[in-house]
């Protein structure tokens, strides 16, 4: 908790250098000022969302994955907010800037419901109609546009500091100015970097087996050209395929479901237009690897080893909870809950029978065909498991919400469940 409060601390701390500086160079009226102060934060806002995007590995092993991308849509709506105030509230004698200033506001406000919609589960993990309306939807909506519509932030950024360099309220103040083009400078710097030139940086590999698991899903095996020596056990990578023409060039999380180093695997549940033709991709396509990210790895090295752990996989769900198992299956007290679609789905079954057999009474596994509800959950979870177990949920978004709530009703502190949600 302590560490989600420090880093959401950031939403006042970014930006404040632009406004000191302003509010202490600037003679206009206090009233003037406060709606120019305003339309500062809301750009500083909008150059932290972007520079969160980069997903900086060291902050995901600091408060997760999930934590940045939470934080990156709440700044979306806060500076989005306050650009409205702004704009509602200041005038600029210069046509351009005021029309610069329009475009990159109803721009912001475009991007902002179109992540909204597309690219998080706000709105259609809670609502069973919406969510089928984005199904329809991504069919001309495909994932690739979603994030070029979505990179249409930078053109916004660059909107807005031209609209900042015309005021002469703003620019007549030299000292302010170089703090505010080093601000964008810098950001927009790290965004091109970590994009587009450093791509070395990654890990790269090629592909070494792609078999079929059943019922839709694919075994990826990649072999890597180097070992990743920051691997944890439950992390994923993003992969980008470098010599296919069968799947897009754009980065896609999938988790990995062993605790090897040198060979990766990847279960990959084939849904959307990305892996939709991952069957085609022949072994021999070279490939890239952002990361790794994840925290259950860690999260589990600070529980003690005698807190029961509960694995809850939701379909491929259970790939990342498959190399937690690998790892720790001998050495600590480990429930694996999966829940499959159909039996021909429960493509781990006899891995998962194998570990119990070799964990000496450690590790048992529950499979169920179709969704796990209160009475299942109360047969198969032990008391000790409810009150003291730390809960790891892995699956699809509505399925991972639901089960959370379960759990919760049956009295498992919010605390110790966490989540890992397959989006896009």
């Amino acid at each position: 908790m302590l560490r989600k409060l420090l880093f959401w601390s950031c939403t006042v701390v970014f930006p404040l250098p632009l406004a000191l500086t302003y509010d202490a160079v600037s003679t206009d009226p206090v009233q003037v000022k406060f709606f120019i102060l305003i339309g500062l934060i809301s750009y500083g806002l909008w150059l932290l969302s972007v520079l969160l995007s980069v997903r900086p590995s060291w902050l995901d092993r600091f408060v997760g994955l999930p934590s940045i991308y939470g934080l990156h849509g709440a700044l979306g709506l806060l500076a989005v907010a306050a650009a409205y105030v702004h704009r509602e509230n200041t005038y600029s004698p210069s046509p351009l800037a005021r029309d610069l200033g329009n475009w990159a506001f109803y721009g912001a406000l475009g991007v902002l419901l179109f992540s909204v919609f597309f690219m998080s589960g706000w709105l259609v993990d809670r609502s069973s109609l919406l969510l089928k309306a984005k199904k329809l939807l991504e069919i001309p909506f495909r994932r690739q546009l979603s994030l070029w519509i979505h990179r249409l932030n930078l053109v916004i950024i660059g909107a807005i500091w031209l609209h900042a360099h015309l005021l002469v309220r703003v620019n007549r103040h030299f000292g302010f100015m170089i703090l505010f083009d080093l601000y964008t400078v810098t950001v927009l710097g790290i965004y091109a970097w970590k994009k587009w030139i450093s791509p070395d940086t990654f890990l790269t590999g090629s592909v070494a087996q792609n078999s079929a698991l059943g019922g839709g899903t694919r075994r990826l095996s990649v072999k890597l050209d180097s070992k990743s020596a920051t691997l944890q056990p439950g992390d994923f990578f993003f992969l980008r395929f470098e010599g296919s023409s069968v799947v897009s060039r754009e980065w896609h999380p999938f988790s990995v479901s062993d605790d090897e180093r040198e060979t990766l695997t990847f279960t990959i549940r084939q849904h959307g237009d990305f892996t939709r033709r991952i069957g085609d991709v022949e072994p021999g396509t070279r490939l890239r690897l952002e990361g790794p990210f994840g925290r259950f790895g860690s999260i589990i090295q600070q529980c003690g080893l005698e807190t029961p752990l509960v694995l809850l996989g939701l379909g491929a769900g259970v790939a990342p909870l498959m190399s937690l198992t690998a790892a720790h299956h001998t050495t600590r007290r480990i429930h694996l809950l999966w829940a499959v679609r159909s039996p021909e789905d429960a493509y781990y079954a006899d891995a998962l029978k194998g570990y119990e057999k070799a964990s000496g009474g450690q590790f048992k596994v529950t499979i169920k065909t179709g969704r796990f509800r209160a009475e299942d959950f109360a047969r198969a979870l032990t008391t000790r498991e409810v009150k003291k177990g730390s809960f790891f949920i892995v699956g699809p978004n509505h399925a991972v919400l639901a089960n959370q709530r379960l759990l919760r009703k049956m009295g498992v502190f919010a605390g110790r469940i966490h989540q890992e949600r397959l989006t896009m």
